[in-house]
């Protein structure tokens, strides 16, 4: 599994914390972190939570990347950007239980943290019981396992609303004011790792426009 890292602004100093966890936890499952940043708050390239959102949506419909991890000061914001796009399934994740249960009851695709929130002694091995819990199992089987099928058959419905409810992706990023767009794309190390990975020649042009 290809996973993304993206900080908004306000919560960059904290990147180099939580690639540590997130790499130390799944490199062993096998999996591969891509730091998208912001890497320090000083970064030129300032990612607010509604950009947040854009990059998300664009690497995980090219499937540059299977699941973003990401969050903000409270991760509301984060969430509800990321939610505002389709393609992408993102739930506010506090704690372990959190993870666990959105990975097996909503079988999402990305996750919101509160990086600001209670982040003190012990935020790093909060962060890593967080990453161990949302991939330590086949995302979707339910929880309760008795839960399963009425959970499953539940996403399912929601994957069909959203194909009805959202536009696609293109239209959406060709309407939405450039500047922001284009500023979701500037970070140092976006074109190295999305042209390498990106699957989707449509959504690549698209971005190279922006560029």
């Amino acid at each position: 599994m290809k996973i993304a890292l993206i900080n908004e602004n306000s919560q960059a100093a904290k990147n180099g914390i939580i690639e540590a966890a997130l790499k130390k936890v799944v490199e062993p499952m096998g999996h591969t972190v891509f730091n998208y940043g912001m890497y320090t708050a000083e970064d030129s390239c300032q990612l607010t939570y509604v950009q947040i959102g854009i990059l998300s949506a664009v690497l995980l419909n090219s499937k540059a990347v299977d699941y973003v991890i990401t969050g903000c000061g409270t991760g509301e914001g984060a969430m509800l950007a990321c939610n505002s796009f389709p393609g992408v399934i993102c739930g506010h994740v506090e704690d372990a239980l959190d993870a666990y249960t959105f990975a097996q009851i909503n079988d999402g695709n990305a996750i919101a943290i509160p990086f600001a929130k209670g982040f003190g002694w012990g935020g790093d091995l909060n962060l890593e019981y967080i990453f161990e819990k949302l991939f330590c199992e086949e995302s979707g089987q339910g929880y309760p396992r008795e839960r399963a099928v009425p959970e499953q058959r539940n996403k399912k419905i929601l994957d069909e609303v959203k194909k009805v409810s959202y536009r696609p992706l293109i239209q959406i990023l060709n309407e939405i004011d450039s500047e922001l767009v284009k500023g979701s794309f500037k970070g140092e190390k976006f074109q190295e790792l999305f042209f390498a990975n990106c699957q989707d020649k449509e959504i690549a042009d698209t971005v190279k426009k922006f560029l």
